[in-house]
């Protein structure tokens, strides 16, 4: 029996070829994958039971509530996982697990894979990818300063080799920390020859990988020390501050926070990530509904992998 993950996907291409009419190639353009995948896939489709005299949805896949949020926010995908309760951390290894399988099928040739430093999430996603088989000119670049806490700072950077190990590819690190203590230390940092070598790579990421946080930065984040002060996280809140993508924060309605704090930032913007043809957004959980759902209204990201709880919400709101 494959994977769950693989069976989404076969149940939404599935959909797209026999339901919507559309084209292999039109399906192949949208999901961002080959057109022999397609039609890999769409055999699968037969051998599995999916495909009869309609589109047979196995149990865990939510493919119907995948579309409703890929039309409701404008999206160009949506991935969304079973989830047995609504617990941070099992949600985390599943959204984790989801997201590799993904990004296992997408990676293309001359791929630059932008990653985040601080995600637990990510982290899941790491330790279950599957060793892919090489593509020439791939990169993994942080997008995320990664320097912190020397405690927990040994996790951007296995996030960022492991996961060029794992697709072959060139790591680019961004060795400065996330947050400065002041904008003028930021612009010096962002002007060291190494910092640059990752940063010039922002606007030629391809595949972006982010989390979604909400004001009370995570555990990982907390211990990494790349966070705000609790009276510079209460100045957010009075700015009606939801969450934040890559330390960038919005409000419910997706509109960029600007508090000057974000001056003290080295990271991707959220301008530049939206400009990317997959920004991949991986949140789910009652605690980050609403950041969720301010960074689908601010079209922050286009692919976004959740659990079927957020999801529903996000459906109904």
């Amino acid at each position: 029996m494959p994977r769950i993950d693989e069976l989404r996907l076969i149940a939404r291409v599935a959909r797209m070829y026999y339901e919507w009419e559309k084209s292999q190639a039109e399906i192949a353009k949208q999901l961002g994958l080959s057109q022999a995948t397609i039609s890999r896939l769409l055999g699968r489709s037969k051998e599995e039971g999916i495909i009869r005299i309609s589109v047979n949805l196995p149990g865990g896949v939510y493919t119907e509530l995948e579309e409703t949020l890929v039309k409701k926010f404008g999206l160009r995908d949506a991935i969304v996982v079973d989830s047995l309760d609504d617990n941070e951390r099992l949600i985390q290894r599943d959204l984790g697990a989801a997201t590799a399988y993904y990004l296992e099928s997408a990676i293309r040739p001359n791929e630059i894979i932008g990653i985040s430093s601080w995600s637990a999430t990510l982290l899941a996603m790491v330790d279950t990818l599957h060793a892919t088989p090489r593509k020439p000119g791939v990169k993994v670049v942080q997008i995320l300063g990664g320097v912190g806490s020397p405690s927990v700072e040994a996790h951007a950077t296995r996030l960022t080799s492991r996961m060029a190990q794992l697709v072959n590819g060139e790591a680019v690190y961004l060795p400065v920390s996330g947050i400065l203590a002041t904008e003028a230390a930021r612009d010096i940092l962002m002007a060291d020859e190494v910092a640059k070598q990752a940063i010039k790579l922002f606007d030629h990421v391809t595949t972006a990988l982010v989390g979604i946080g909400a004001i009370d930065p995570s555990p990982l984040l907390a211990e990494s020390g790349n966070i705000f002060s609790p009276v510079e996280l209460n100045l957010l809140r009075q700015e009606k501050a939801v969450g934040d993508i890559l330390l960038r924060f919005f409000d419910q309605h997706g509109k960029l926070v600007e508090t000057g704090l974000e001056k003290r930032v080295i990271s991707m913007s959220l301008e530049q990530l939206c400009k990317v043809g997959r920004a991949i957004g991986v949140a789910g959980g009652s605690r980050k509904y609403t950041a969720i759902l301010g960074a689908l209204r601010g079209h922050w990201i286009n692919i976004l992998v959740t659990d079927h709880f957020t999801a529903q919400r996000l459906a109904n709101e």
